[in-house]
């Protein structure tokens, strides 16, 4: 299968940026929005991305405007109906994914593939609620997804060959590394990272550094690009709060248990930079 044209349900950071770089690739992109605001707001993150990258030299703008033009958003499910590929990318709940799914299955043809983005839910769970489970499996981009490199590609037991086949050269295109894994809670990359963030975070509740000592250890001593708390900030608490009480409820392990820290942010509203406030206070930055 030729994949020409995409559709994106959800309008937040991850699916403008995935609706850009399937665009970047050559393909029609319809993004479906809940409100003709979301409608507006996805294509402007949209056309900031790309403004930035033109500031950058890193596109002309003949290449931004026409990247543009092949992105398009409605409010309704029907017009999914024509496209090869449907990439779900809404918040990290089981039962609002379920229910899209449903609502995808409707509306798209049995050869249309249907994927989510999940970053830790079960995807055999989602192919279950459409009539061809063998055309459902994860591709998980990372976020900002126009700048990083990896995208999961998650197999259930009932993923057909020629649906990885289809997703993997979509991803390619993307100029995106596809790396196969197995359908289980965290995949590859969450299932390593967030118990390091979560022993961060407790590392920090018990007193042995601050934060920000925290993380300027963990750049100059590893190596990495930013600290935790740094990085928790971008993901979202409530993000990481689901990812890891998802692993947990998986696996069971200790350091899966989110850290109480996490949860009372999220319960005081402080979610990271999306709020302008979480393990650090972003509005006055």
């Amino acid at each position: 299968m030729t994949i020409q044209k995409i559709g994106v349900v959800g309008s937040g950071i991850m699916g403008a940026g995935v609706a850009e770089v399937a665009a970047a690739s050559g393909a029609d992109v319809i993004v479906r929005t809940r409100s003709r605001e979301r409608t507006e707001a996805v294509l402007a993150q949209v056309a900031s991305s790309l403004r930035r990258q033109v500031e950058r030299a890193t596109r002309s703008e003949g290449e931004a405007a026409a990247i543009l033009g092949r992105v398009h958003a409605s409010e309704q499910f029907t017009e999914l109906a024509q496209c090869q590929l449907v990439i779900e990318t809404v918040v990290e709940d089981l039962a609002v994914k379920r229910e899209l799914f449903r609502h995808i299955d409707e509306v798209v043809p049995p050869d249309t593939i249907i994927a989510s983005c999940t970053s830790t839910l079960p995807i055999i769970d989602l192919a279950a609620e459409v009539s061809f489970p063998e055309r459902v499996c994860g591709v998980h981009f990372f976020n900002p997804v126009p700048s990083m490199a990896l995208v999961e590609v998650v197999r259930t037991l009932v993923t057909s060959d020629a649906t990885l086949e289809a997703v993997r050269a979509f991803v390619r295109r993307c100029a995106k590394e596809p790396v196969d894994v197995a359908d289980r809670a965290g995949f590859i990359v969450n299932a390593l990272l967030f118990p390091y963030l979560n022993n961060a975070i407790r590392l920090f509740e018990s007193g042995v550094a601050t934060k920000e000592g925290i993380d300027v250890a963990m750049k100059g001593g590893c190596g990495f690009p930013m600290g935790p708390f740094t990085l928790l900030d971008l993901v979202g608490l409530d993000t990481s709060l689901a990812i890891l009480e998802a692993l947990y409820g998986e696996y069971g392990e200790p350091n899966y248990a989110p850290a109480p820290l996490l949860r009372r942010l999220v319960s005081a509203g402080r979610l990271g930079r999306k709020t302008g406030a979480g393990f650090y206070d972003y509005a006055a930055r």
